[in-house]
């Protein structure tokens, strides 16, 4: 594998990005957030404060308070706390069967449930990284053929949509993003994400990179996704990687980098918008064309044993191409004939697609 002639402008703050990882954390469907749970825990307790302030209040006439003889609203707060979070100082005590009935039943339980959510919670954040490498370790033990998709930005949102759509298991298709909102919004979706840079070989080797069926680099940056291209062609030599390139200058470097194919999105969608001038269905006639949910599906696959040495034109299924090696034969080459090695691009059915 060659490396890039020349580096791509932004490589050196790719670069000094990779000093900045943040601490990892694995995102899996169905989980809260850190943030979230905090939150929902914090609430649990300032509702139940307020649910025993209410009780209390109510049974006011049950309390005396030996300091003046009367319970303000104030002292019913105060009694709350020192309840709830102590034993109580005994200048506010329950001095009816009623009240000592309520602080008994239903006020100890629940200062109990409190206490266990606060050891709880420093319980989870203390021993959080014993947990996450407990629960990466699992994962990785049944990861096999699984895509990793590196940035979920709108492309690789699409490129994991467009996975699903295809079958693949949510799953097996792991994120593998800096932004902890995004990795959210994976885990909401019901696809695996891992808090890390891509770049890094740390990362890719969590993600069981060489176990993987291929790798999609679609982040905003070229210089980001040469890095992470080259980091993961030396960790799988043998994986598949496609990577998304944002200026046409830079498609050489990144196949020079160790993609398999590239992808321009603005390029197609510049030829798409142009074609769209003249007409008003080829642009969603094509779209159709190489998406999971379009009524014909464009794909590519290689000879069956009946096609090889005939010309595609007699052949029932509709080859558009013949890839031989580096060459590509059109369908109305007169003198082509398929070969074993070849690869054909066959436009089917959606059902035929599938079987094929």
């Amino acid at each position: 594998m060659s490396m890039p002639e020349q580096p791509i402008h932004g490589a050196s703050e790719a670069l000094n990005r990779r000093a900045r990882l943040p601490g990892r954390r694995l995102f899996i469907g169905g989980e809260l957030s850190v943030r979230r749970t905090l939150l929902l825990r914090a609430a649990l307790v300032v509702f139940l404060f307020v649910l025993v302030i209410g009780v209390f209040w109510l049974d006011r006439d049950g309390l005396r308070d030996n300091h003046d003889g009367e319970i303000s609203f104030i002292d019913v707060v105060y009694f709350t706390m020192v309840s709830v979070t102590t034993v109580g100082y005994g200048d506010i005590v329950p001095v009816t069967p009623q009240a000592r009935l309520v602080d008994a039943i239903f006020v100890t339980p629940i200062r109990l449930f409190v206490w266990l959510i606060f050891v709880g919670t420093a319980y989870q954040f203390v021993l959080q990284h014993l947990i996450e490498d407990i629960r990466m370790r699992r994962l990785q033990a049944r990861l096999q053929g699984h895509v990793v998709v590196c940035g979920y930005g709108h492309s690789g949102r699409c490129a994991a949509a467009e996975l699903a759509a295809r079958g693949i298991d949510k799953q097996h298709i792991l994120i593998v993003d800096l932004d902890n909102a995004r990795l959210e919004d994976a885990a909401e979706h019901g696809y695996i994400g891992i808090l890390g840079d891509a770049s890094r070989e740390e990362t890719l080797r969590q993600t069981m990179l060489p176990q993987a069926r291929a790798l999609i680099v679609c982040t905003d940056r070229d210089d980001t996704n040469v890095l992470i291209t080259l980091t993961a062609r030396n960790i799988a030599p043998d994986v598949r990687i496609v990577a998304r390139v944002e200026e046409a200058e830079n498609d050489k470097l990144v196949r020079q980098s160790g993609a398999n194919s590239t992808v321009l999105p603005s390029r197609v969608g510049g030829i798409l918008m142009a074609d769209s001038i003249e007409s008003n269905h080829l642009a969603t006639y094509v779209m159709d064309l190489i998406s999971a949910g379009g009524q014909v599906t464009l794909i590519e696959r290689a000879p069956r044993e009946d096609e090889v040495g005939r010309h595609p034109a007699e052949i029932h299924s509709r080859i558009l191409r013949v890839v031989r090696g580096h060459h590509t034969f059109n369908f109305w080459d007169a003198d082509l004939r398929i070969e074993p090695d070849d690869k054909l691009i066959v436009i089917r059915p959606p059902q035929a697609a599938a079987s094929a």
